[in-house]
């Protein structure tokens, strides 16, 4: 006797998605570059337990003493390490055929699975879209359940608020830096071709100390082509190493004794704010994941009690997580 068609159905697409799902996180993480950076230096890490946990250093000992002969040194107990307090978020795709569709294309293997890849990759898309906007985002969509995204880890106005679990206003170890282009500079009203160089320079200055600081410029549209014209004249500005090998367009930021990778942030679609490029320290930014939940199928073949139709869900628990605040900077113009 044939099997019934919903039955073999519901097996066939939970087999599919089994088959993809191990690739669901690459597939995310190269859908933008930030995401992929952060991929490669290993900064998708897992958590357990109902909250993540940052471990920061935030403090100094005190004892550093300058002496001579018998002079006393001083030690002394300090509380050197404090932990930001992070709330992990949820979300999903759904995989939904109609026995509908499953009866029209029933009729050979072919084609049940061109349909059942047809929905995939429309999923699979949709995961990768809303996930890119979610990382520009402020964790303040469908009443807080968003990610805590770039515009939350690197506000226009770093000093309130409180991210992490720790205030802002109160701890100035914990913000990044905010330049509005149309202030911030000596003789500079706006990001422009002739001011873009000399805006960034001062950024990575301000922002660096030592080997640390920003190693990442994430650029929208508009200070993307500013820097692009800048640098017409110069032969190789394109990158053909760094992030270039991730198979992202970028170019290259030379100045302030530093090498940066410039990314266009910006494009069809894209989240990222107009006017607004990012200093990012990627040594600091993180994705943490639940481990059992990383961009993977989870509650089984389910066919709806009121609902003619197969449905399976992919998704991931997790939350977007800053540790190393000071070397992070936000450009803006206020006035473009």
């Amino acid at each position: 006797m044939a099997l019934n068609t919903n039955e073999r159905l519901q097996e066939a697409l939970s087999l599919a998605v089994e088959d993809r799902s191990s690739g669901y996180q690459d597939l995310v993480s190269n859908s933008n570059v930030i995401l992929a950076v952060m991929k490669k230096k290993g900064m998708w890490k897992t958590f357990e337990g109902p909250t993540i946990r940052e471990r920061l250093l935030y403090n100094e000992s005190g004892t550093y003493t300058r002496y001579a002969g018998y002079q006393f040194l001083n030690p002394k107990p300090a509380e050197l390490m404090n932990d930001a307090e992070f709330t992990p978020k949820m979300a999903a795709v759904s995989v939904v055929l109609s026995s509908e569709d499953i009866l029209q294309n029933s009729g050979s293997s072919a084609q049940l699975l061109n349909i059942m890849d047809a929905h995939l990759e429309a999923a699979e898309t949709e995961l990768e879209d809303r996930f890119v906007e979610d990382l520009h985002g402020d964790g303040t969509a469908d009443g807080g359940r968003q990610i805590g995204g770039l515009q939350l880890a690197i506000p226009t106005d770093p000093t309130v608020g409180t991210y992490g679990g720790i205030s802002r206003a109160d701890n100035a170890v914990w913000r990044t830096s905010a330049y509005d282009a149309n202030s911030a500079f000596a003789g500079i009203t706006g990001v422009t071709a002739t001011s873009i160089k000399p805006i960034f320079n001062q950024i990575m200055i301000e922002r660096s100390r030592g080997k640390k600081g920003p190693d990442l410029i994430a650029a929208s549209q508009e200070h993307y082509l500013a820097y692009q014209a800048a640098t017409e004249s110069i032969q190789r500005i394109t990158d053909g190493g760094g992030v270039g090998k991730l198979g992202f367009p970028s170019l290259k930021f030379y100045g302030a004794g530093k090498s940066s990778d410039i990314v266009l942030e910006g494009g069809i679609g894209s989240a990222m704010p107009s006017n607004v490029t990012y200093f990012l320290d990627t040594d600091g930014l993180k994705f943490r994941y639940h481990k059992d939940r990383n961009f993977s199928k989870f509650g089984g073949k389910q066919t709806p009690v009121n609902q003619d139709a197969v449905v399976q869900h992919i998704g991931f628990y997790g939350e977007l997580t800053q540790c190393m605040p000071l070397h992070t900077a936000k450009l803006f113009d206020s006035a473009p």
